[in-house]
């Protein structure tokens, strides 16, 4: 019998989702490569959904991004009551929230913090931490869902350290991007810091905080299933050696150029992070 043709475009939306990964992130791919097969699929589909939002918000400068991203989210809300789109990222994407019954709240969380972007905001302390929320701490939310298979009361539990662990890798990439930010799209997250006199005070402060989230991420991820510990870790080795790497250099230096992380270094985070997951010392 030939195959249902619904189930061959689901999977061709997977891979649409998993190539944009591949593309746009090779950190996170290799922490999805790390996950048991079974939840890949659900994992590319959260990652290219919220990808491609980001690059509406932070790339397509020669297009009217305000109304694209109108677009995306009124696709996205069509997408989850019909329960199919022919936009392969939000099919692939659709079919995950429903499996996984993700809040539809974590999702309206998720592209006020786009929209948030379209504008120059000033941040403070309240709207900064509703940024965080929604662009990287839900993210983790949903991800979580994934993870815990459907078990509400490890999600419950877990659910602190899966927003810490989002927000940490979101200010490490804020340190990260702090040229292209600051100078190219005008945007300044961390509230109360003028980047004009970015100082090494200024700088400490930002990395102990991000090193206190660090800390008690870590500890959610040592409560992850099998599953999905490894592969989280993974993603949390990299982070961390490409924060510590960041801390080390002189803030003038960060307002010059984008810190990365050589694929040879990733090699080697990956190594040890499969030994250390493998003699139980995460």
């Amino acid at each position: 019998m030939k195959e249902n043709l619904k189930k061959v475009f689901d999977r061709v939306s997977v891979k649409v989702s998993r190539d944009i990964t591949t593309a746009y992130s090779t950190s996170f791919s290799l922490g999805i490569l790390a996950l048991a097969p079974s939840i890949r699929p659900a994992i590319y589909a959260i990652y290219g959904y919220v990808r491609l939002a980001d690059e509406i918000v932070d790339s397509f400068h020669e297009h009217n991004k305000a109304a694209l991203l109108r677009r995306y989210e009124e696709q996205t809300w069509e997408a989850l009551e019909e329960k199919i789109s022919l936009n392969p990222v939000l099919n692939s994407f659709q079919n995950t929230v429903h499996q996984y019954r993700i809040d539809r709240q974590l999702i309206v969380q998720f592209l006020r913090s786009m929209n948030m972007d379209l504008e120059q905001v000033e941040y403070n302390s309240e709207n900064y931490a509703e940024y965080i929320l929604g662009s990287a701490e839900v993210v983790g939310l949903m991800c979580l869902k994934v993870f815990a298979h459907g078990d509400d009361s490890r999600y419950r539990a877990l659910k602190p350290s899966a927003m810490k662990l989002g927000s940490a890798f979101q200010k490490v990439n804020f340190l990260r991007d702090l040229k292209d930010d600051y100078q190219l799209l005008g945007r300044t997250y961390f509230p109360g810091v003028n980047f004009e006199g970015f100082d090494n005070s200024s700088k400490r402060q930002i990395e102990q905080e991000i090193d206190d989230e660090f800390r008690e991420a870590l500890t959610g991820i040592r409560q992850l299933p099998q599953s999905s510990r490894f592969g989280v870790y993974l993603a949390f080795r990299y982070y961390r050696t490409l924060f510590s790497k960041i801390r080390r250099l002189p803030p003038s230096e960060i307002l010059l150029s984008r810190t990365r992380i050589t694929n040879r270094r990733k090699l080697v985070i990956l190594v040890r992070s499969y030994v250390s997951s493998r003699l139980g010392r995460i």
